[in-house]
């Protein structure tokens, strides 16, 4: 293990999963706050970080309360991913992460993310001149394999370890499965209890409550979880966890103004980072997770969702601090 993973998997790790217009800057402070260990950017364009397209360079942008941090980046040509990943260590993270899990189309038929499990061979050699050509830690995230019928992980996990790979993120799902059906963490274990892995496995898919966490440590042996969409509006999820794991007892569910509170400096920063319309536009994913479990939030969420200002959600969400605390 090199310094970084030594430190870091010192404990059990929870981390943020890499998500498009989700896990920015704002949002990443916000789930570190409460106790998530480790972070990833955005999945970054290496063709468009080579073309220093704006919003690709701002997706480097982090704050050092966000460390350990990592720069996932996704391409299909190898020259143009090391261009990269050499650009990514300028801004000096953690660790460069090299993204062959994402199934989603415009990414695929670029031959980026998830494609890369039709041609293992040319991931290995991405990973082998990147890991040749920066200074800092790099590490992998990808899938199962394919489809059901390659399923290629337990194999790949080898290659990408002896390739120089330092941490590997392994989501329980097969390309072709997107984000449908339940994660496979069979494979996961199988990947972690291999005597010849020597690198820290985080394992991917389906971790929404503190119960599926600790089943995940308890029975399949990972070094750390990955949440992605149960992290959504919802950062709170990361110290429910370690409650959980420390005392097996659950916390109580946040106080409105907390989740208000927590709304507005996540939204402040948006508007801080990337201007009012991009900012409100972003904030609608999170408004179900922030206000989850409210009876009669329906129409409180109806108005925050065609907010179009700053100003507007202000004003819904006073509305919502009478609503509830009178209640109360």
């Amino acid at each position: 293990m090199n310094d970084l993973t030594q430190n870091l998997f010192s404990q059990f790790v929870l981390a943020l999963a890499p998500m498009e217009d989700i896990t920015d800057s704002a949002f990443r402070h916000l789930c570190k706050c409460y106790g998530a260990d480790l972070m990833f950017t955005e999945f970054v364009s290496a063709d468009a970080l080579i073309r220093e397209a704006e919003k690709s360079k701002r997706k480097l942008r982090f704050d050092v309360s966000e460390r350990p941090l990592g720069i996932q980046i996704f391409g299909n040509n190898t020259e143009s991913v090391v261009a990269a990943a050499r650009i990514a260590e300028e801004v000096k993270p953690d660790f460069i992460d090299l993204n062959f899990g994402c199934p989603v189309r415009k990414i695929v038929d670029k031959g980026g993310g998830a494609a890369l499990l039709k041609d293992i061979p040319k991931m290995i050699t991405m990973v082998s001149e990147v890991v040749k050509n920066v200074s800092i830690p790099v590490s992998a995230k990808t899938r199962l394999g394919w489809d059901e019928k390659n399923i290629v992980i337990c194999e790949l996990a080898e290659q990408l370890q002896d390739a120089g790979v330092a941490m590997l993120t392994i989501h329980g799902r097969t390309k072709s499965q997107m984000y449908k059906g339940v994660a496979d963490w069979e494979y996961i274990g199988k990947v972690k209890n291999n005597p010849r892995m020597q690198i820290p496995v985080i394992g991917n898919g389906d971790i929404d409550c503190p119960e599926k966490a600790k089943y995940a440590k308890d029975n399949y042996g990972v070094d750390g979880v990955m949440i992605g969409r149960a992290a959504i509006g919802n950062p709170w999820i990361y110290k429910e966890i370690k409650e959980y794991l420390r005392t097996g007892n659950h916390l109580p569910p946040p106080l409105i103004s907390e989740r208000i509170d927590v709304l507005m400096r996540h939204l402040k920063s948006s508007v801080n980072n990337k201007g009012e319309r991009t900012a409100i536009l972003e904030m609608r994913k999170h408004y179900s997770g922030i206000f989850r479990a409210l009876p009669d939030f329906k129409p409180f969420r109806m108005k925050l969702v065609v907010a179009d200002t700053f100003s507007e959600v202000e004003e819904i969400l006073s509305d919502i601090s009478q609503f509830y605390n009178t209640r109360e």
